[in-house]
């Protein structure tokens, strides 16, 4: 634990999947196809705040309903940012760094399944909900005591800004006014 706190030092950006991640799984099929998730307020409130701080934020997702992109847009991610129907998430993790000036061990990433164990392996940081399946866990330098959904996400990201004496609340900032 002490050398994961060590490391948020050095995190100037955080990626993310959704489904698992920013969601506990669970995905609703209407009859019309599109699919319903639930995301935890509390995460999307901590992915502003870094927004705000000016951290890079990617939502790299296999999903591909705009549902997604446009929750994440209501947050202040960039929408070059958001990669939706992801399967192979390596080239757009490559491009959110190449992008934005950073190198991979700049990044904290979290993800819950195996689609995203390459990313977890070249990223800075590797960290997972709690619920996240055990090949995920075996590779993560962090698991986060919070499931999926449920304030993982708001997790990283506080910690990581307390360290850096970058967490603090700003109403107007916040507001955009």
């Amino acid at each position: 634990m002490s050398n994961f706190k060590t490391k948020l030092h050095t995190i100037k950006a955080f990626a993310f999947d959704v489904d698992g991640v920013f969601t506990d799984g669970l995905v609703i099929a209407t009859e019309t196809g599109d699919l319903l998730r639930s995301h935890n307020a509390k995460d999307g409130f901590a992915v502003r705040i870094a927004v705000l701080k000016n951290y890079p934020v990617a939502i790299i997702t296999g999903g591909s309903s705009e549902s997604i992109r446009k929750r994440f847009l209501q947050v202040g991610v960039q929408n070059e940012d958001i990669y939706l129907r992801s399967l192979n998430k390596m080239p757009d993790f490559d491009d959110f760094c190449s992008r934005n000036g950073l190198k991979h061990e700049e990044v904290l990433y979290m993800g819950d399944d195996i689609p995203d164990i390459e990313v977890l392996k070249s990223c800075g940081i590797a960290t997972c909900p709690s619920d996240a399946v055990t090949e995920v866990k075996e590779v993560c330098e962090y698991i986060s005591l919070y499931p999926g959904g449920r304030g993982s996400v708001r997790d990283v990201i506080e910690q990581t800004l307390k360290v850096q004496d970058n967490w603090s609340f700003d109403q107007e900032i916040y507001s955009g006014l």
